[in-house]
């Protein structure tokens, strides 16, 4: 019997876990690391305690899953996408500490790009946003702002890499220096139509060619491991960022087919096919998971307060204990009376995208309890959702197959029935969550023939629940336009 290995690379901590054929695990292990914050809007992670974490959980996981290095037919990675990493080939020393994807120490330089009217070309070229969540200005910032970095990239003496990496480089000991197409498609010079790092990108940035990974297919043999490390020379044959590792770990593998991970923020991911479909709504266009020669393309769209707001419920506010409280506290009325919670903490993302939004409850009466305004903060999160499937389904032109839920919030029912309730569709719900990890398994195991094909894949898909919509349609649209309502109030704090 074999097994297969991912490894899940997140951004605060890196996790093993151990798939059978079935797609059950078998074991897993976790590991945090720390977060540096040097300046206000900075944040920073040390690239040797993301290594060691991630090397340190492989062991644990292969003995909490009672096998051996020898029972593993390959390696998954998936991992934090955006974060830079730029390293000396020579000595494998990074030049800096990463730069994790939320800094924001480049926003201006994006600022002055945006004026200098280069939004649009990178747009069509990248189908990102020109903004400081991506790779490449942090990129040119470790070159500019580091002593002697410019000059040893210049000289080939540099290499670039987000955290898959990084990983794979040091895990095969210098003979692995590649990515996949999802990755590589978050850096904002990798041309998503020509599938290529992009020359007009790579000028405009000032980055030298020469320290660019090569880039592959996300199901791929990209090489081995070093038996040094790990006991075994073990293939690395899947490769993918988180977000399009849990739509494919959802097998999220047709046109039209959506995820959303529920976690502090959300991500909902909808599979485009073999279409780049721009979005007029304030999404991106991005590359998903690519098996056998066929690449796809997804719509995706970002909520920055998802599971966050019931976090705030319970550390800032002090009305829950713990966060599986909601549900009992929400489902004790029949509705939140009301009361509308706009949790625009850090302003609105997609498809707004308004950074001077704040904080806003609309609607609180004299006879407003406890109880509807925790019901408010969890509905918050479906509306919000809601309003990023509005806007794919209209940059897409139809409507969407259902929709398949993971992340830790997935977990409350309430949440999950309402959900289905306003967007009038059915809500699946696995049995295995961790969708993230299973997707780079099944990525691996696809490329050595541990599974034949993804349909056989999908003999293994269990549902833990199904939500149907039960809401009457009036109801429906006078709870939505409610939520318009207090958005547009939201807007004008």
């Amino acid at each position: 019997m074999k097994y297969i290995l991912a490894l899940d690379q997140g951004t605060t901590s890196s996790r093993a876990i151990v798939f059978n054929k079935q797609g059950e695990i078998l074991g897993k292990a976790q590991q945090e690391f720390p977060q540096i914050y040097p300046h206000t809007g900075w944040v920073e992670q040390k690239p040797q305690d993301i290594l060691a974490s991630q090397v340190g959980v492989i062991s644990e996981s292969l003995i909490n899953s009672n096998i051996s290095i020898e029972d593993i037919d390959s390696i998954g990675i998936t991992n934090q996408r955006e974060t830079t990493i730029i390293w000396d080939k020579n000595t494998g020393l990074p030049v800096s500490n990463a730069i994790v994807w939320q800094c924001r120490r480049t926003a201006d330089y994006c600022n002055q790009l945006k004026q200098d009217g280069y939004d649009k070309l990178i747009y069509d070229k990248t189908g990102l946003v020109l903004d400081a969540y991506f790779s490449a200005t942090k990129i040119k910032w470790i070159l500019d702002n580091v002593e002697g970095a410019r000059e040893k990239a210049e000289n080939g003496q540099l290499l670039f890499g987000t955290v898959d990496t990084y990983l794979m480089w040091n895990l095969s000991k210098g003979k692995i220096f590649a990515t996949d197409y999802t990755n590589a498609s978050r850096t904002m010079i990798f041309n998503i139509h020509k599938l290529c790092w992009d020359d007009e990108l790579i000028e405009l940035f000032d980055i030298p060619r020469s320290m660019l990974p090569e880039v592959h297919e996300s199901s791929h043999e990209y090489g081995f491991t070093d038996k040094t490390l790990v006991g075994k020379s073990i293939p690395i044959c899947g490769v993918v960022g988180d977000q399009q590792a849990a739509l494919f770990g959802q097998l999220c593998t047709e046109k039209g087919d959506v995820k959303n991970t529920y976690g502090t923020g959300c991500f909902l991911l909808m599979n485009t096919g073999d279409e780049a479909v721009k979005s007029n709504n304030g999404l991106v266009t991005t590359l998903g998971a690519s098996v056998g020669g066929k690449v796809q393309y997804v719509l995706e769209g970002s909520v920055f307060i998802g599971g966050a707001v019931v976090q705030w419920l319970r550390d800032e506010m002090r009305m829950i204990r713990k966060a599986s409280d909601t549900e009992g506290y929400a489902t004790s009325v029949d509705s939140s009376h009301g009361v509308y919670m706009i949790p625009s903490f850090t302003g609105l993302g997609a498809p707004y995208w308004d950074a001077d939004s704040r904080g806003t409850i609309v609607g609180i009466t004299r006879g407003t309890k406890k109880e509807h305004f925790i019901r408010a903060a969890v509905e918050s999160i479906a509306y919000q959702v809601s309003d990023l499937v509005f806007a794919m389904e209209k940059d897409y032109g139809g409507r969407m197959n259902g929709l398949r839920v993971d992340g830790g919030a997935s977990m409350n029912s309430f949440l999950m029935q309402f959900q289905a309730d306003i967007l009038n569709c059915t809500v699946e719900r696995p049995k295995i969550v961790e969708t993230t990890a299973l997707g780079a398994a099944y990525l691996a195991g696809l490329q050595t023939g541990y599974w034949a094909d993804i349909e056989e894949i999908r003999k293994n898909v269990q549902l833990d629940c199904l939500f149907y919509p039960s809401m009457d349609e009036e109801k429906c649209k006078r709870r939505l336009a409610g939520w318009e309502k207090a958005v547009r109030q939201a807007r004008l704090v």
